[in-house]
Formats: C-alpha cells, structure tokens, sequence
C-alpha cells in the first residue's frame, strides 16, 4: 500500500471517529506534510446566516499569523459557488486575496492553496494550506491536496454539525432552566402542588395516559396550568429522556407557523439562506406540546392531520417525505367541539387529537389549592426580589379564597408577587394587590320598559375597544407587571394573538396619555 493510499485511510479515521475538528487538526496537519509542503494550513467553515467564511480550524500556524482576519462582507454568492467545484485555486496570497475576497486571511503572505470543501452536494468551506516559499506550492502537491480533500470535508460536515447540535442542546437547557425559574421549582419532576387534592382526578389520567403513545388533549382555561400538566405527561412517559419542546400556536405570524412546524428547505422562499428544522424534526423522539392548537389555519390542520396518521411530512421547498417519532400533546382554552360545528376546525383532526382529553379545573373549582399555592408563589416571589419570606395571614386567605380568578393560578402568582413588591418584605399587601377586590355586588336590575334598551354590539367591536382601551392605559406595553395583559388578565401570547385577528398595533397607544378603564 503507498504512503498517499495510507495517508487517506489515516484521515478517513479520523473523519469518521472524531466530532470536533479542532480534537483532529493536528493528527491531518501532520498527515498532509507527508505529501504536501506548507508551514500553515486553515479550514474555514461557511456561514450562510452571516454570508461569510469563517475560521473552523488551524494548524502549523506561527503565532503572528493566528488571526485570521477574513473580509466580512465578501460576494458570497461567487465564493459558495466555488466552495462546491474543484476549481483548485494556487498563486501568491495578495492576488488571490483581490481574486476571492474572504477566502485569504489578511495576515498570510507568500504562495498559497486553496480548495473548496463540500458534501452530498452542499458546500462546507475551504481549506488553505500558505508557505512562505516562493513556488512551493506547485501543481504536484495540488494534485495531492484534492485526492486527500474528501475525508477533510466529511470532517468539518461532522463538526458542523456537532456544533448545530450542542447549540440545540444548550437551547434546550435554556427552556428547561426558564420553566424551573417560571414554576420555581428546582427540577421539572417536583411533585405537581394540588396533585393530590384540587387536581388529584387530573394526576390520575396524566399517570394512566403516560405509558401509552396516545396524542393528549388538555383543555383549560388560559393560566390554569397546561404547560405543567404536558410536562407531567412527558416526563412520567417512555420518551423522558427525550426532547420536550412547547410551541405556541397563537404566537406565531400565520405565514411562518408551515416554516416553524415542518421546516424549510434552503432557497425555498426568500431569507431562507440555509436549511431549517422545524419543530417536528427537533422534537423526535420526544414529546411536542402545541399550546393553543385551536389558533392553527385551516391549511396547517390539514398538514397537521397527515403527520398524526402517518409520521410523515415534508418541509417547506422539500420533495422528499420524511419521518419522526413524535408523541403530541395538545392544549387549548376554546371550545373545540363548537369550532368543528361552525366550521373553524377540521373534524377529523378533532377526533385524532382528542384520543385522551384532560379537563383542567380552573382555580376557583379548586379553592383547597389556593392556600398552598399561595405559600409557594410567596416563597418564590420572596427569593426573586430578595425579600424576607413573608406568607398570606388568614384575612388575606380569606380575600383570595373569595377572588373568582379569572386568570386561575398564573394570576395568583402575578397577585402574590405584587403583594411582595407593595409589602417591601414586611408584610404581603393582598388587598392592595387584588385592588377593589373580588366582585360582590349583585348584577344591575334591568332598565324600566320606559327607557329604551340600548343597541347590543358586536362582541369583536366591544373586544377591540377593551383591548384599545388596556393598551392605551399601558402606553402600547403588552406584558410585564405594567402591561395590557395584566390588566386584562391573560397570557401575553393570547392576547398578542387576539390583537393581530383584530388589526389592533400597540405602536399606535405608545404617544398617547392613559384612558381610564
């Protein structure tokens, strides 16, 4: 066997056993000098979102030559063009620097060999090999160079993506980390407060309906705890060790919910400068929770529909099925069964998604878990805004036991955090923090047959208005502890949702004074 034939047997080992190429760059460094003579050799990796080469990987680099210092801005559309072919460029640094720009770092000078690094027909980057001797780069070792490309370019494909990987992973402990502080809890298998008394026939369903593969429909009102429930499912199910991923169906633009569930091929419409997966794709073998289905388009059901059947889909520019292994779990606060009769949700996605409906009971049907859950939002609001820990008295349980909280148990933690802030550590301000509290005037008395009744409007108008009139008070913010949605009393998702169905922009309230509510 020669030295060239052993030479790529060396590197496909170490394309094939190695994700990271900076674990392998000094073994193919030491591999290409056997055929090749260069002082310093440099994988560059091509970044579609920011249309640039970038550095990946160095070897035999002399520190005063470390940085690469590549043009920003080169015309990217020429250099992935010739990323993919085996033009093989040779020549002096600062000519093929004019020819290329941000293909040669700033800092090399003398002969140079470059050559282009691609896949399965999807470029990569370049590899450039410099040496300071004049002429030392010839066509011999270019010959060289391209025979032993192949396994280099396998190589920077595995760190690509290994790199795409471990940045979903860290995206993923991010959401994990960002629910813990949401629910403080310290981990996601805490046991669930009210599983055992308000939501006991709740937990018996999640702990029947985990082991199997069953899509799962809960039904609730918004802030009574969807999420948590889902979660419950997932992580009590066979999949635990797998992805949990939450959508927000109502938070997403209309013409991008194709993009984000299914994926995009790259070039499939314009922005799309590299290949995305969707939702579906990062959640196999996992659980994927679409919050608030009843939000999706018709076109998007039917889409939904196949996936559910089948596993299969195809993203957005694709021409190829693909497959996934995806438990779904579903949730809404609408009256799904009153949409299907008006025509606003398919049917047989309906009978596909309610295999194994939850019905979650709303905070003031299960006023046994306010005390709890009002110590707990104590503690945690106490720990958040570094107050001494101050729990509800009995007066204060009393006023929010009586509360009808519309907003169920995310508007409690909203109200218990308010009562911190307005106690500054001293005592918890309930009343204040309820306002006026509960509603418990009895409802007005009809007018007398004398006076004429009033013309009843629309319910979107009266909607617009209200909303109109919370934005206005809020100056244009819709969440945080002073926005439209605290005042209104629901997600900030659901009511970014509601605002787009009405042509409703927060920009316009954003230079006007309050409007009394």
């Amino acid at each position: 066997m020669d030295t060239l034939t052993t030479t790529l047997l060396g590197l496909w080992r170490l394309a094939a056993s190695h994700g990271r190429l900076d674990e392998v760059i000094e073994e193919m460094t030491a591999g290409l000098r056997r055929h090749v003579t260069f002082e310093r050799l440099l994988i560059l990796e091509l970044d579609q979102e920011q249309a640039r080469l970038k550095p990946a990987a160095q070897g035999g680099m002399p520190p005063a030559v470390s940085g690469p210092g590549l043009d920003p801005l080169p015309p990217f559309a020429a250099l992935r063009h010739w990323c993919l072919g085996d033009d093989l460029v040779q020549g002096r640094a600062a000519e093929i620097r004019q020819r290329l720009p941000g293909l040669v770092p700033a800092t090399w000078t003398g002969d140079l060999l470059a050559v282009g690094l691609a896949s399965a027909g999807e470029p990569l980057g370049a590899l450039l090999l410099g040496t300071d001797a004049i002429g030392g780069l010839g066509s011999p070792q270019a010959s060289r160079v391209l025979a032993l490309r192949e396994p280099i370019a396998v190589a920077l494909r595995n760190h690509l993506r290994l790199k795409e990987l471990t940045a979903l992973r860290e995206a993923a402990e991010a959401d994990r980390r960002s629910l813990l502080a949401r629910l403080g809890r310290q981990e996601i298998t805490d046991t669930l407060i009210g599983g055992g008394s308000g939501l006991k026939a709740v937990m018996r369903g999640v702990e029947l309906v985990a082991p199997a593969t069953a899509p799962v429909l809960i039904l609730g009102e918004t802030g009574s705890g969807k999420e948590v429930i889902a979660r419950a499912i997932h992580v009590r199910s066979s999949r635990a060790q797998g992805p949990f991923l939450r959508v927000n169906c109502g938070a997403i633009p209309p013409d991008l919910v194709d993009s984000e569930l299914f994926g995009h091929e790259r070039g499939s419409f314009t922005g799309a400068a590299n290949r995305r997966l969707g939702w579906f794709e990062r959640a196999d073998r996992g659980t994927l929770f679409l919050d608030e289905i009843g939000e999706l388009t018709p076109a998007i059901q039917v889409r939904l529909l196949r996936i559910l059947q089948d596993g299969t889909f195809e993203r957005v520019g694709g021409q190829h099925p693909l497959q996934v292994d995806v438990r779904l779990i579903a949730a809404t606060h609408r009256d799904l069964q009153a949409m299907v009769r008006e025509g606003r949700f398919r049917e047989d996605l309906w009978y596909r998604i309610n295999v194994f409906p939850i019905q979650l009971p709303a905070l003031r049907e299960r006023p046994e878990d306010i005390p709890t859950l009002s110590n707990h939002f104590a503690e945690r609001a106490a720990e958040r805004l570094g107050l001494t820990p101050r729990l509800p008295t009995p007066a204060d349980m009393a006023l929010l036991r009586a509360y009808p909280w519309p907003g169920n148990v995310r508007e409690l933690a909203s109200v218990i955090e308010r009562a911190a802030i307005l106690g500054d550590g001293q005592r918890l301000e309930v009343e204040r923090a309820l306002g006026a509290g509960p509603p418990s005037s009895p409802p007005p008395a009809p007018p007398p047959a004398s006076v004429p009744v009033q013309a009843i409007e629309p319910l979107e108008a009266v909607t617009r208005r209200h909303i109109e009139r919370a934005l206005a008070q809020t100056l244009g913010r819709v969440e945080g502890p002073f926005g439209a949605a605290l005042l209104l009393d629901i997600h900030p998702d659901t009511l970014r949702s509601r605002m787009r169905k009405l042509g409703i922009e927060p920009g316009a309230f954003r230079s006007r004074g309050p409007t009394p509510l």
